[in-house]
């Protein structure tokens, strides 16, 4: 029930579209997706969330793997949600395991270039890094 529209007619550059129940439904646009997709890009970098690395990635994807950077991000958000979830487990045993502990951060460190701050910190950033990113993502693949 969806419309795309690149003729950017309708109310703002939005078009509108009946829906069920004869409900009017408003769409973004490609160009208004791009937009944002842009917007939500540069205020990941704006923010110091993204940093040179992301371009790299940026540019290793192509149109055979137009999802390669999302699918990076993923596989980073798999290996350190495992991460945190280890070092949650381990400072909860007692005694202290401080060997597993050095290589879990150890792991983790050689995953995230961001491991100066404290665990919670650590913890927090990284769901809502997720969150921002996933939003990123969505719109970049809708604006396509």
């Amino acid at each position: 029930m969806y419309a795309h529209a690149k003729d950017g007619g309708g109310v703002g550059g939005m078009r509108k579209k009946e829906g069920p129940v004869n409900l009017k439904i408003y769409t973004m646009t490609g160009n208004q997706l791009q937009c944002q997709a842009a917007y939500m890009r540069n205020s990941l970098f704006d923010q110091g969330y993204l940093d040179e690395q992301f371009v790299q990635l940026e540019e290793l994807q192509d149109e055979a793997n137009p999802d390669f950077v999302e699918d990076v991000v993923k596989l980073f958000y798999t290996d350190s949600a495992r991460f945190i979830r280890n070092m949650e487990l381990t400072l909860d045993s007692r005694p202290l395991d401080f060997e597993k502990l050095d290589d879990i951060m150890h792991q983790f460190k050689g995953s995230s270039s961001r491991c100066m701050r404290t665990f919670q910190e650590v913890k927090q950033e990284h769901a809502g890094l997720k969150k921002k990113l996933e939003s990123y993502f969505e719109v970049a693949r809708q604006a396509r």
